[in-house]
């Protein structure tokens, strides 16, 4: 396994989420240039050169917030990111994930977004907010089971989007797992 131990690394019952790190690189660029994997995500499918501006952002994130990106490892294997980062496009702390397509079925998404969405809150986050198509409904089922609320929606280069948040004072203080 690339990623490393940390303060910050979260163990749940079948995943370890450990936060993004330069080790990290060769597999995050990889999940972020397959469009299967990213296509959908914010900003789209990443070249080499992005994803490493992306990885200095998400470490400066981590350095300043003490929350971020994590990498998802099932028994040493890379399965995807999950966590928060600043959404670009003005909306708050946003919890995202995106997984390889092989990952995809076995409740891994649920379980790293979950962990990733409580350790947020546990570290004073306020608000989370999670943006995703309306069809895409495996991400929209999956904010949902963990406690997000659909709150507003607007359109996106012709894609209703959806978009959920937490509110850290109305949340159940309880890990949601499968």
């Amino acid at each position: 396994m690339v990623g490393s131990s940390s303060l910050y690394s979260i163990k749940t019952a079948r995943l370890l989420l450990t936060p993004v790190n330069w080790q990290d690189m060769a597999h995050i660029s990889q999940l972020k240039a397959d469009a299967a994997s990213f296509g959908q995500m914010l900003g789209g499918v990443r070249n080499r050169l992005e994803a490493e501006q992306d990885m200095a952002e998400d470490i400066s994130f981590w350095a300043q917030h003490k929350v971020g990106i994590f990498t998802i490892w099932q028994q040493e294997q890379f399965v995807g990111i999950t966590g928060l980062h600043q959404r670009p496009d003005g909306r708050g702390i946003g919890l995202r994930f995106a997984l390889w397509a092989w990952a995809r079925g076995k409740g891994y998404a649920r379980e790293a977004a979950s962990a990733a969405l409580w350790f947020g809150h546990g570290q004073g986050i306020e608000r989370i907010v999670a943006v995703a198509r309306k069809e895409n409904v495996a991400s929209c089922t999956i904010l949902g089971s963990i406690g997000m609320q659909l709150c507003n929606s607007f359109v996106r280069a012709g894609h209703i989007m959806q978009v959920y948040e937490s509110d850290r004072s109305q949340a159940k203080q309880k890990i949601l797992y499968p």
